[in-house]
């Protein structure tokens, strides 16, 4: 059945691994949710399997778990109230020991057969991909659009992308090969196998914000080299990453292998089950969203892993000069705007030299780029009707507490506003803001403060502004970064500050392309090589070292 399987999706797969050394634009699972792609009937459906969920226990059979527990409210205000099989630290010796029971049938499937298997669990949550999107909208707080690809279709090809990564990198060597040393006489020849081995037990922490992008590359490149995964939620945003596991367990089932190769290890908040999770000795593997102190944490306590974090950082983009001022501050707009600024690629620091820049509308002074970017949110968001569909939703009190803070640290040059969401009265919705500070201000723009809260930084000149971008990078770490600058100077002393840094940069976005996105197959999401990040989505090192190849050899 595995190698059916495959070959039912070798057409995704050919088509995966030609993007990834081609980078040119591909997408293997449509972006629009619109009828005419997906079919009349779709939508509903998925809306209707997303809310017979609703107040029920979703029915997964986790070993070693204890009772249920319930944890997400919806940002959007409505009731969730879904119980989960409940994992406490005493459960984990259950939980892990039956994690490990397939793993032999699962590293004989072979390199074909378990890459079979996954493309069909990604075949089969594409199928359910508006109930995934109504899942990720209501724990994360995205708009329902914004849910639907970047929590559906977008995460799936990730998900393929490393999922073609890792077929590429473990067809890397033969199965099988005949050695033969020349010697007096016959010579001395040898059969070898070369078998692929995963390296046993993953575990996937998710996180609030992207429950599926974030976890998906990771989950889906473990289990293909033949681990394990463990799958641990944010205990605000379970249920995506509930149908995943229902998902893959199902497929497993079906295609004989055992369905506890994945788990969901869900508990309540507070409960602290991710560190003694991480440290277990059969964990080897481990795959974290989230803050810098757990990251970091990871890093230096789960040593007995491989570890891939994606942690915070402070973006920026270096404003030096434009020949397309309105069209700049409406990029901009967008950008600071898009999900509430709640993405780790959203950009904090706006650089721009004291004495202003010049554009295709003559000089504009610090205080005027200023007033042009605020002019330009404020028209974006000006219809509450329109802009809810472009904020989303707060997802936690902690941002509110970020936002309602902000003012404090220097002139607001655009104040938040409260919106009335006119689907969800319940949901907490606010609009960015933009505060100038100076320079010297390092303490403030030198961390991250998630959510939407941008600072103008006013420096002496672009050569500072270079300089600061470059070292608040290097020590704070940078998931995106981005210069508007007409001199080819500025270009190149940019591009060496952001390689310095290890961080991707974007160059004069005036059109639909913005900093904080990144497009799959082509961009890679993080580099690996600054302190926000230390792996990339997706790459060969990415996948290479989720397994071993063992060999035997004899003499023939």
């Amino acid at each position: 059945m595995t190698t059916d399987l495959l070959s039912s999706h070798r057409e995704r797969l050919d088509g995966a691994l030609t993007a990834i050394r081609d980078r040119g634009y591909h997408s293997a699972f449509p972006e629009s949710p619109s009828p005419r792609v997906y079919g009349e009937t779709a939508a509903a459906d998925g809306k209707a399997a997303f809310e017979a969920r609703l107040g029920t226990t979703y029915p997964l059979d986790v070993p070693g778990s204890r009772g249920t527990v319930v944890t997400e409210q919806s940002p959007y205000g409505i009731a969730l109230d879904v119980s989960y099989p409940r994992m406490v630290e005493d459960g984990l010796d259950e939980l892990l020991a039956a994690a490990q029971q397939g793993l032999a049938d699962w590293r004989r499937a072979g390199v074909d057969g378990r890459t079979g298997v996954t493309l069909e669990i990604l075949d089969r949550l594409h199928k359910r991909v508006f109930e995934l999107a109504n899942a990720v909208q209501h724990t994360s707080g995205q708009a329902f659009v914004m849910a639907f690809q970047a929590g559906g279709a977008h995460a799936l090809d990730r998900a393929l992308e490393a999922v073609a990564y890792a077929y590429e990198e473990m067809n890397r060597y033969p199965a099988t090969a005949t050695w033969e040393k020349p010697a007096k006489g016959d010579p001395i020849r040898m059969e070898k196998t070369f078998t692929v081995s995963g390296r046993g037990v993953a575990l996937v922490i998710g996180c609030n914000t992207f429950p599926t992008w974030n976890s998906w590359p990771g989950l889906f490149a473990s289990l293909v080299t033949g681990n394990a995964v463990v799958v641990k939620p944010h205990p605000l945003a379970v249920l995506p990453l509930a149908i995943t596991v229902e998902v893959c367990r199902e497929v497993l089932a079906e295609a004989g292998f055992d369905p506890n190769l994945v788990t969901l290890a869900a508990e309540r908040a507070g409960d602290g089950l991710a560190k003694p999770l991480a440290t277990r000795p059969e964990v080897k593997l481990i795959d974290f969203t989230g803050g810098t102190e757990f990251g970091e944490w990871l890093e230096q306590n789960a040593t007995q892993a491989t570890v891939f974090t994606e942690k915070a950082g402070v973006n920026a983009v270096i404003v030096d000069s434009t020949d397309a001022f309105k069209a700049l501050c409406n990029n901009l707009a967008f950008t600071l705007s898009l999900y509430s600024g709640q993405m780790c690629t959203t950009t904090q620091n706006l650089f721009v030299p004291a004495a202003g820049i010049e554009t295709d509308e003559g000089h504009k002074s610090f205080e005027e780029v200023g007033a042009g970017i605020a002019g330009a949110i404020a028209k974006l968001l000006g219809d509450d009707a329109r802009a809810v569909e472009i904020l989303g939703g707060i997802v936690n009190q902690a941002v509110i507490s970020r936002l309602d803070l902000a003012p404090e640290f220097g002139e607001v040059v655009l104040e938040s506003r409260a919106i009335q969401h006119p689907a969800f009265p319940e949901a907490v919705v606010r609009t960015p803001t933009l505060v100038a500070i100076d320079a010297k201000d390092a303490e403030v723009y030198g961390r991250e403060c998630f959510g939407p809260v941008s600072f103008l930084v006013r420096t002496a000149d672009t050569a500072q502004s270079i300089e600061l971008f470059r070292s608040t990078v290097t020590e704070g770490g940078a998931m995106t970064a981005g210069i508007y600058s007409t001199d080819a100077k500025v270009l190149d002393e940019t591009r060496d500050a952001a390689l310095d840094a290890g961080v991707a940069l974007s160059e004069n976005l005036t059109g639909s392309v913005f900093v904080n996105q990144s497009a799959a197959f082509s961009d890679f999401h993080g580099t690996g090589a600054n302190p926000a990040a230390n792996a990339t989505y997706t790459d060969g090192a990415y996948v290479a070292s989720r397994f071993r190849v063992i060999q035997s050899r004899r003499h023939v």
